[in-house]
């Protein structure tokens, strides 16, 4: 088959290496998509190293990435899952590194023929480091309606029981990473104040003493209120499980992108309530409830709890977020980003290929 036949992209990440992060859930979900999805335009290979591809695709920013990205043999495009500011509040770095830290992702970056971002707020934030906004494009996640959706009442009755939580009572779920940046503090003074309803944080201590605000945060798992429950880190096979004994979706979290949480949540028809961050704004768009403090959260899972109507109202909005972040649609961005990218790079081999690709992209023009 000649080699244009089909563009070979090679994933090179290093999201399996450490549990509980949405980086790794993301990993995974992308690339099955797109092996997949498009089989007719795409071969992939994962960490292979010897291989001369067409597109090399970094999900992660390792040092050890940092020398093949600069290949000019290939495309190289990089996944933005954080900015250089939000190491902040997620690891205990010393300030002495943390100026080669920044400068180290900004370089990796920059290195990039292509940066892809998960979330278009993130856009004009990696402008203001001196990143072209011309090589910044926004394909959004994507989770897999066949991994995430309702199982029935059994299934929401056996993980209750499974920690010991009451069959009827109301169910309210956080997930990711325990930091300070994610609200962990504020998720549990919320939970006292709701006495008659069950927190479940799904999620644990991915970098163990490194996480910002270990020990205080350790305490509180250690010896939480009685209607809260730190399940720990959750295999991603077992997350469809947790989502489908709650209730609510929960995410105080100070700063995010995308969270992979939100898409696998609503996938179940489960109401979001949220920090009220602007990036959640071109995201979400009116179809999740926000707050900015623990009493603003405590009246909106209220009025969840307590409010059948308004239940129903916010299911079906998460329905709807649902709905419009389709396989479908995000394949395309995909498709049509992987062919382009390798066009704009390599017009005079483009010229020299026998036309399969360039019919290809003609298509997904139309």
């Amino acid at each position: 088959m000649n080699k244009h036949d089909k563009l070979l992209i090679t994933m090179f990440s290093s999201a399996d290496s450490v549990a509980g992060q949405g980086v790794g859930s993301a990993y995974h979900e992308q690339v099955n998509l797109v092996k997949t999805g498009a089989p007719e335009l795409f071969d992939v290979e994962i960490n292979k190293w010897t291989s001369d591809p067409d597109i090399q695709h970094f999900h992660t920013i390792d040092p050890a990435f940092l020398l093949r990205i600069k290949d000019k043999h290939a495309v190289n495009i990089a996944y933005c899952h954080f900015l250089p500011d939000t190491l902040e509040g997620s690891l205990k770095i010393p300030k002495i590194l943390f100026p080669a830290a920044q400068k180290y992702i900004i370089n990796f970056y920059n290195s990039a023929d292509r940066l892809v971002v998960v979330n278009p707020s993130f856009i004009n934030e990696l402008v203001k480091y001196d990143i072209d906004r011309k090589k910044i494009y926004y394909i959004p996640n994507f989770v897999s309606k066949e991994k995430f959706h309702p199982l029935g009442k059994d299934a929401r009755n056996e993980w209750r029981d499974k920690y010991g939580i009451d069959r009827d009572a109301f169910v309210i779920l956080g997930c990711g990473q325990v930091q300070t940046r994610k609200g962990v503090l504020d998720f549990v003074e919320t939970a006292k104040s709701m006495p008659d309803a069950h927190f479940v944080w799904a999620g644990g201590f991915s970098f163990g003493p490194m996480t910002e605000g270990y020990e205080q945060l350790k305490a509180i798992m250690d010896n939480p209120p009685a209607n809260v429950t730190f399940t720990g880190i959750v295999d991603r096979d077992d997350m469809v499980s947790i989502y489908n004994m709650c209730d609510v979706l929960f995410i105080p979290s100070y700063n995010e992108l995308f969270p992979m949480t939100i898409l696998e949540a609503v996938n179940l028809g489960i109401p979001l309530v949220t920090r009220d961050l602007d990036l959640y704004r071109d995201i979400l768009f009116d179809d999740y409830l926000r707050g900015n403090s623990n009493e603003e959260f405590h009246s909106l899972l209220e009025g969840l709890k307590n409010d059948p109507e308004m239940y129903k109202f916010w299911s079906s909005k998460s329905t709807d977020l649902s709905n419009f972040y389709s396989r479908e649609h995000v394949l395309e961005m995909w498709k049509k980003f992987y062919v382009e990218a390798w066009e704009e790079k390599f017009k005079e081999k483009w010229a020299l290929a026998d036309g399969s690709l360039k019919e290809t992209t003609n298509e997904l023009e139309q």
